[in-house]
């Protein structure tokens, strides 16, 4: 994941609701939110609620 959000500038980077709505996965979560960050600073983040509007989240940012 780090070589990827670093290999290029990103205007977007979508985290998908998998990760986040479970409450187990709370840790792994804001490790996703802090790579994103410390990786692609200007990237905008968006939140998707499933995989079919992913799109539909980055264009929020975009």
């Amino acid at each position: 994941m780090i070589a990827a959000l670093s290999e290029r500038d990103w205007d977007v980077v979508v985290i998908g609701g998998g990760i986040r709505k479970p409450e187990p996965l709370l840790p792994l979560f804001e490790q996703v939110v802090n790579l994103v960050r410390g990786h692609a600073p200007k990237a905008a983040i968006a939140f998707n609620t499933s995989g079919g509007d992913s799109v539909e989240a980055a264009k929020r940012w975009l």
